[in-house]
């Protein structure tokens, strides 16, 4: 019995079943690398596309522009959660993907007008939707791809479709497509990218479209670094010099407060190191991340040598590989400049502790000279009060001596002070170490802890 022979409900029976504790992102992982499928195009095409930059406060408000899209066509909108929606909107075909920072809407128009670059895939959306798309528009690009059957354009034609512009052309995926394309603006406010496809299947010209709209949108991404680049350059250049008279000055100071001083221009100069970096470690990591993408779409899009002509390659080679290479100097130069910074208040610091900490040695010498002073002085007065307080005791024993000779006693008043004397003395010395034993030992919270209870 062969396993198609088996009923349905016999067979659900057989199959094993799975354990039950399943991972929470398991379905997740397995969609995630259908996510963005390769579209299906045929030629000819007209094709819009817009890249939006998006921070977090309107990427809900992008989401709920999408669904009102789609209300408008009668169409299901995407789930919630969705990255990605691909659905038909009458004549239109619309693509949505939201990347981490940026959202793309892709429309797909089929056929094409004789002159290329009229009636664009634009024109059917509703304008009032489209002007109130959240976000900020940074690529937006027309792509038309013409077909095998239709003419090669001319020198004069291609002029008139890019607005006379100087163009770069390429021949694509091994010299099956032909591209055009100035990598400017035009008066629409948008890039122009003409496609001529000389024999590549709906599949190819999917994928092709796709990797040209990628290198249109990944360029203009990463080149967002490239002003950030060039404005804290020259701030970064004010930043060393400032640094290096510091270092400078250091060598030829000796006071403390004014190594105190410096300390604080690098204390301030720091903390404006470090809102430079909040400001944009993450823009020149973004274009970093964008310009190996772009460098990456040019090799699959495998493009040909065509004699004298310029190549994307070494177009993109010579116009954004400069910019992404500036950006990473000027993240290096900023890193560099804050290690710089630490070791000279680190240098600083040390100077200002060894500097404190020989203060704290001549103070504590000083205390212990003191310490010294004042416990001469102290055992000076002791003895001084010892011999007064036993001068008074014999005067006082003296004058009792005296009243007991009148009362009968048989006491030679002289010869008792004279005895009294030696004992008196040795009473108050005795009494006043006692005393000063037992302040001692109260003042010392060890001793006090070891007193027997």
């Amino acid at each position: 019995m062969t396993d198609s022979a088996v009923p349905t409900g016999l067979a659900a029976a057989l199959r094993p079943s799975l354990p039950r504790n399943l991972h929470p992102a398991r379905e997740s992982l397995y969609h995630e690398l259908h996510a963005r499928p390769f579209p299906v195009i045929g030629s000819p095409v007209r094709i819009s596309h817009l890249a939006l930059l998006l921070d977090e406060s309107e990427r809900s408000a992008d989401f709920e522009h999408l669904g009102a899209l789609c209300s408008r066509y009668g169409v299901n909108p995407p789930a919630a959660g969705d990255n990605s929606f691909y659905q038909r909107l009458g004549d239109l075909e619309v693509r949505w993907e939201r990347h981490l920072e940026f959202v793309t809407y892709t429309f797909v128009r089929p056929g094409c007008n004789q002159q290329p670059f009229t009636q664009q895939a634009l024109s059917l959306l509703p304008q009032d939707w489209l002007e109130a798309i959240p976000g900020q528009l940074v690529a937006a690009l027309h792509l038309e791809v013409r077909s095998p059957e239709d003419a090669m354009l001319d020198r004069e034609q291609l002029a008139s479709c890019f607005e006379g512009q100087r163009l770069v052309s390429g021949r694509l995926m091994e010299g099956a497509a032909t591209l055009w394309s100035a990598f400017r603006l035009h008066g629409d406010g948008c890039g122009r990218v003409l496609l001529h496809n000389h024999g590549l299947n709906d599949n190819q010209t999917g994928r092709l479209i796709l990797r040209v709209l990628e290198l249109e949108t990944y360029r203009l991404m990463a080149l967002l670094g490239a002003r950030p680049a060039r404005e804290l350059a020259p701030v970064l250049r004010q930043l060393d010099q400032q640094l290096a008279g510091i270092i400078t000055v250091l060598s030829d100071t000796e006071g403390l407060e004014e190594e105190r001083e410096l300390l604080k221009q690098l204390t301030a100069m720091a903390a404006q190191i470090e809102r430079h970096r909040a400001d944009t470690i993450s823009r020149f990591s973004a274009t970093q991340a964008y310009y190996r993408l772009v460098m990456k779409r040019l090799e699959e899009l495998k493009e040909r040598e065509s004699g004298p002509n310029f190549t994307l390659a070494a177009f993109f080679s010579r116009r954004l590989t400069p910019a992404a290479n500036t950006c990473d100097s000027v993240s290096q130069r900023l890193e560099d400049l804050a290690r710089r910074i630490e070791r000279a208040g680190d240098l600083i610091r040390t100077r200002v502790d060894l500097k404190l900490e020989e203060q704290n040695r001549r103070l504590l010498a000083s205390m212990n000279r003191r310490s010294r002073l004042q416990l001469r002085m102290q055992e000076t007065v002791e003895g001084l009060s010892i011999a007064a307080i036993s001068y008074y005791g014999i005067s006082l024993l003296r004058y009792l001596f005296g009243a007991l000779e009148p009362l009968g006693v048989p006491l030679n008043k002289d010869i008792a002070t004279a005895v009294a004397v030696p004992l008196v003395i040795g009473g108050v010395w005795w009494v006043t170490h006692r005393i000063k034993r037992f302040i001692v030992e109260a003042s010392d919270p060890e001793r006090e802890n070891q007193r027997p209870l």
